[in-house]
């Protein structure tokens, strides 16, 4: 899941996307998500597609990658590539990108990708990956994510997770875009945007809070 907030100061703000598809139906299926300096995240992706339009590129393209770790490499170059050809103040330019997916003979897997180009991938003791502001929703996940969960209460719990970003933080935004992938299905078609007035969101959000507030009342005070 990503929000779609972005801004250029408090009183500057747009909607733009910030996940991407790359799929070959019945052979692959890549998601990118990206964070930071928003002109370096379109020039990547913007990049990214061109270089599996144009034949002198296209072997070399994303969608010519045997692997999902050669997909990770692949983009972490390409981001590299961007921030450093922008210069000695490329700390201005900065992103990150998460990229996840399958490729047909090889398992789903997904990775966290740094302005340096290197990255990391997904693992059994650390479930989940975030970019962009992860401070607010970040408790709530390591809290209560579990592998055994539904689709839909992953998404229950993503969704608390944001709206509680969203109440701490200006920078994170409605609508969000989701994007659901099972495996061996090589399709990225389970996919939604969550706008603000959304009924499902709209409950979840209040009733989180509510229910705060009442775990809080039933706290044991703390006597001095």
């Amino acid at each position: 899941m990503s929000d779609t907030r972005t801004n250029a100061g408090v009183d500057n703000f747009s909607t733009t996307r910030k996940m991407f598809n790359f799929s070959v139906p019945g052979e692959r299926a890549i998601t990118l998500m990206t964070a930071g300096n928003l002109a370096t995240t379109q020039a990547l992706i913007s990049l990214l597609r061109e270089r599996c339009e144009t034949s002198e590129d296209r072997k070399s393209g994303i969608l010519s990658q045997p692997t999902m770790f050669q997909v990770a490499s692949l983009v972490g170059d390409t981001l590299k590539e961007l921030i450093t050809s922008r210069g000695p103040s490329s700390g201005t330019f900065s992103a990150s990108v998460i990229v996840g997916g399958q490729i047909k003979g090889g398992p789903p897997t997904i990775f966290m990708i740094y302005p340096e180009g290197n990255f990391i991938e997904l693992t059994d003791d650390a479930p989940f990956l975030q970019i962009g502001e992860t401070k607010y929703g970040k408790p709530i996940l390591v809290r209560a994510f579990d592998d055994d969960m539904s689709y839909e209460d992953v998404l229950k719990l993503l969704l608390v997770s944001f709206a509680s970003t969203v109440k701490s933080n200006l920078s994170v935004g409605l609508p969000f875009d989701v994007q659901i992938y099972e495996n061996d299905t090589f399709t990225t078609d389970r996919a939604a945007r969550i706008e603000a007035d959304d009924p499902v969101f709209c409950t979840i959000s209040d009733r989180w809070g509510d229910a705060l507030k009442s775990a809080l009342n039933s706290l044991p005070g703390y006597k001095f």
